[in-house]
């Protein structure tokens, strides 16, 4: 992982949902944020930070059954108003029928009007832009303290 020029470590939930409020402040429509990590390892927790941070509508939940959910814009003090696409890529598999799924989504149209965040789209939804945020969550399965490290990916 040398190849990241950021990390934190993040002991609670509270603190992943803040270091994606952090994050936020940053991103603008258009821009793409690919999480990676295992299974409980804090990306829809680090995405509910995203979320807060951007000041977009509505609850954030893990998108697994319905793949992607919307969230329109909301107020965001010192910012232009941005939406956002949350996507869950797991259940698209590999293959050409994942890529196949990936352009049913249209999240090529989506990343003008809104940040797409994608849980497990690693290797498949970088050909949507041509610089990404590559966000990793570790959980150290003794602590429970999550680490994650991160750099924008031209």
């Amino acid at each position: 992982m040398s190849d990241f020029a950021r990390h934190i470590e993040l002991p609670t939930v509270e603190d992943t949902e803040a270091f994606g409020r952090r994050l936020a402040r940053d991103l603008r429509a258009g821009d793409l944020v690919v999480l990676d990590g295992p299974l409980g390892a804090g990306k829809t927790a680090l995405t509910r930070g995203l979320a807060a941070g951007l000041g977009v509508q509505g609850r954030v939940t893990s998108p697994t059954f319905v793949i992607a959910r919307e969230h329109r814009p909301g107020p965001r003090e010192g910012a232009p108003p941005v939406g956002l696409v949350h996507v869950d890529a797991y259940r698209l598999g590999d293959g050409p029928d994942a890529l196949d799924e990936l352009d049913a989504l249209d999240l090529d149209t989506d990343l003008g009007a809104a940040v797409v965040v994608v849980e497990w789209g690693g290797g498949l939804v970088e050909k949507l832009t041509d610089r990404h945020l590559r966000v990793r969550l570790r959980r150290d399965p003794e602590s429970d303290v999550r680490r994650a490290e991160w750099a924008w990916v031209d």
